[in-house]
């Protein structure tokens, strides 16, 4: 986690919120912009890169998703703002707060990168879960925001684990350790 740089935060934040608490509530959400930076972009390359059987109900799919990954990172600078901090939205800090791996898979099969998508979803998921275990006793509006942001992010995976789950309700995908095996297992 990147620490605030003197000049990223202001002299205030929200009332009842230390300045300690907001500095500490600030990177995390930094992290948690950048990482929602980096899926809506991941996001788009799949809807860009997808081909085949079911191409267009995946390709339309998907851009629901990028639109909410945008807002949801709008959200999140805004409240580092709120806070007092000044949110990074560029290439850079993706780069830098990034923590994870670059979406390997270019254009492939629907099934190839629904199953590698999967996979993205479990590593943000976790993540943001991190990041609601983190924020709860520091700023509980935080917490709020992060929690509302999973339950929807948890409803698109089951929107892409719904494709590649089999008729005894197992994954095609599982046991995947890395997006290649995971679109390999799916091809």
């Amino acid at each position: 986690m990147r620490v605030p740089n003197v000049g990223d935060m202001t002299s205030f934040t929200a009332p009842g919120l230390s300045t300690e608490a907001a500095t500490e509530v600030t990177a995390i959400l930094q992290e948690r912009l950048s990482a929602l930076n980096d899926l809506h972009l991941t996001l788009k390359h799949v809807h860009w890169n997808v081909v085949g059987p079911n191409f267009i109900g995946v390709h339309e799919m998907i851009d629901p998703q990028v639109e909410l990954a945008r807002g949801y990172a709008d959200t999140l600078a805004e409240r580092i703002a709120t806070l007092g901090g000044s949110p990074k939205g560029t290439a850079n800090a993706i780069e830098s707060d990034r923590s994870w791996a670059d979406y390997s898979i270019g254009r492939d099969t629907v099934q190839a990168h629904l199953a590698a998508l999967d996979l993205v979803y479990d590593g943000f998921v976790k993540s943001h879960r991190d990041g609601i275990a983190r924020t709860g006793e520091l700023d509980p509006i935080t917490e709020d925001i992060l929690i509302g942001q999973t339950a929807e992010l948890e409803k698109f995976q089951w929107f892409v684990r719904a494709h590649l789950e089999n008729s005894t309700g197992q994954l095609v995908n599982a046991g995947a350790d890395s997006e290649k095996a995971a679109a390999d297992s799916a091809r």
